[in-house]
């Protein structure tokens, strides 16, 4: 799955990290999991359980004219393709709208070794467009607006199904009435500069949009929906998982604004007045819980972050390591989590607590970084720079950091994220290229960075730390 793997290897702790994340990433794989989560028997389908999720539903398709997949999300096309080998002729058709990969164009075929994503240009029945993460562009729009009307156009009769995956927010843009996509582009910009979180982000968007925060499922009535998620949410809150088009919103006109004042943010005159129109009850609120529009409507989780830090801890223990999840929900700064993601690597060097050498500690969430240079990077490369500075003048090879999204993107660059160790960067080096958020030249240098372009799912970071005897 990584590019250049073998340069990677420099110890049994690093092929062993490595060895971790690949197992983690494979396992939340959405055709794998939608696969195992969705089945077919005669006229029936099936829904859940899944690992995440006990709920289970059976639906009758023989009461339905139409079938349709509409959504969009880094794990869209797969779950789609999934859908597509299951339903078969039963579908009628669909929209889903992805991201590009980033070595390349929309058309780009290139694939991770092991991957088991479907070419996205193969799919029979759906149509996939493409779009832009994190920031929205052009093409997005179309794609959302395709999606909406074919949305619109369903009646009682019509099944729909909605795949909810991380990054639908900035890949189903759709503006609302006043908003252009330059609003939302310069929005969003500053957003993800002061290290908002994703709730708060996506409070916002919510607010900004035409289908986002329920409104999808309010455009889909009287349609019968069941949404199916691929989480990159800690927590899995179903309404900020790709800003909640098919469930209810709890979130406010007054919550987004709030976001703004708290960040002491620069938006567009337009983006202040339509939050200002909704506070003063001028604009109709995105769609409550209680709402009629989610009488027919059901959700299911599928996979989330936990997914894969159970898969990189289950692959550790194969390996005879003593290992731990240590949190699937960690979130704040990343140079910060970093350090006590380190102190836990230094306890069990020096105490065998909490568990004993050799060991393997896993973590995912979501850590966020507030930009204040002008340098290349993302929420894991930081982690794994700051874990390299205050790894450094330690033993090279006895405790190893590795740390990736699982998307193969971190922040808008080529790379998942890093691998790091106590002669990895000098810690002087490290904290001067943390000064300039340039975490992506520092470990790029020095080969410590994880390549391995579009892996189809998106459950957010992954995270190993390995100790040696």
């Amino acid at each position: 799955m990584f590019e250049d793997r073998e340069s990677r290897e420099r110890s049994p702790a690093h092929a062993t990290a490595l060895d971790c994340l690949e197992a983690g990433i494979q396992a939340a794989h959405p055709g794998s999991v939608t696969k195992s989560c969705v089945s077919l028997t005669g006229s029936r389908l099936q829904v859940g359980p899944s690992a995440v999720d006990d709920a289970v539903e059976t639906i009758d398709l023989a009461g339905y004219d139409e079938i349709v997949v509409v959504g969009g999300g880094k794990a869209s096309v797969a779950v789609a393709a999934q859908l597509e080998e299951i339903l078969g002729p039963r579908l009628t058709g669909g929209v889903v709208v992805t991201d590009r990969d980033k070595r390349g164009d929309a058309d780009s075929t290139e694939r991770p070794s092991g991957s088991e994503q479907r070419e996205e240009t193969d799919l029979d029945r759906v149509e996939v467009r493409y779009g832009s993460h994190p920031v929205p562009d052009e093409a997005g729009v179309a794609g959302a607006r395709e999606l909406l009307d074919l949305v619109t156009a369903a009646d009682e009769n019509t099944l729909v199904v909605g795949l909810i995956t991380g990054g639908g927010s900035a890949l189903l843009p759709a503006p609302a009435e006043g908003i252009s996509l330059s609003d939302l582009q310069e929005t969003t910009d500053a957003l993800l500069a002061a290290g908002a979180t994703i709730h708060e982000i996506n409070a916002v968007r919510k607010h900004l949009s035409a289908l986002k925060g329920g409104r999808l499922a309010e455009a889909a009535t009287p349609a019968r929906v069941v949404g199916l998620v691929v989480s990159d949410v800690v927590g899995n809150d179903l309404d900020v998982i790709a800003s909640g088009p098919f469930v209810p919103d709890p979130t406010t006109y007054a919550d987004a604004a709030d976001v703004l004042n708290r960040y002491d943010l620069e938006v567009p005159e337009s983006v202040r007045r339509r939050l200002d129109r909704g506070e003063a009850g001028e604009l109709a609120e995105t769609p409550k819980p209680g709402d009629r529009v989610f009488d027919r409507v059901t959700t299911h989780v599928l996979a989330d972050g936990y997914t894969a830090v159970d898969a990189a801890r289950n692959r550790a223990e194969d390996g005879g390591y003593d290992a731990m999840v240590l949190s699937s929900r960690v979130r704040g700064e990343s140079r910060e989590a970093a350090k006590t993601f380190v102190a836990i690597g230094e306890e069990i060097a020096a105490t065998g607590e909490p568990v004993s050498p050799p060991a393997v500690v896993v973590s995912g969430g979501e850590t966020t970084v507030t930009i204040r240079g002008g340098g290349r990077g993302g929420p894991n490369q930081e982690f794994a720079l700051a874990a390299a500075g205050e790894l450094a003048g330690g033993d090279a090879n006895s405790i190893v950091v590795a740390a990736a999204d699982t998307d193969g993107f971190d922040g808008p660059t080529d790379a998942a994220g890093g691998i790091v160790d106590g002669n990895a960067v000098p810690r002087t080096e490290a904290a001067d290229a943390l000064a300039d958020n340039d975490a992506y030249t520092a470990l790029n240098d020095r080969e410590l960075l994880l390549k391995s372009g579009k892996t189809g799912t998106n459950v957010n970071d992954l995270r190993v730390l390995v100790v040696e005897e």
